[in-house]
């Protein structure tokens, strides 16, 4: 069972995971954050969230890729994809691939609270 407040951000840029993390931090989630794919899965084994920002372009492979395996193997996390290729093909790869929303970076602060009451994300308030 995922945890309602709990939020992975995968990214390997940190300024954006120490971003994404600071503003949901003000809204009462507990985040956490991984640079690649691989430490993903260790995350997702570990430590359910409800929420995953997901990049597209990781180390080790393509967020795009990543939605089937999380979405097949944990259906309730709520997946949004973040990331500053934004173009037609990569958004209609990500919803046919079964991402919630597609936010294109850069990101700020009304975009990412948008995003997840669009979602109706539980937050305590």
């Amino acid at each position: 069972m995922a945890e309602t407040n709990k939020v992975l951000i995968v990214d390997d840029e940190l300024d954006i995971c120490y971003l994404l993390s600071g503003m949901l931090k003000q809204r009462n989630f507990h985040t956490g954050f991984v640079n690649t794919l691989t430490d993903a899965k260790i995350a997702l084994k570990t430590d359910k969230p409800s929420l995953i920002f997901l990049d597209n372009h990781l180390p080790d492979g393509f967020g795009l890729d990543f939605i089937p395996f999380i979405k097949q193997n944990y259906p309730d996390i709520k997946v949004i994809m973040i990331t500053a290729h934004d173009g037609a093909q990569e958004r209609k790869k990500a919803y046919d691939g079964g991402v919630d929303l597609f936010v294109a970076k850069p990101l700020n602060r009304k975009l990412i609270y948008d995003a997840i009451e669009k979602l109706q994300i539980i937050q305590d308030q």
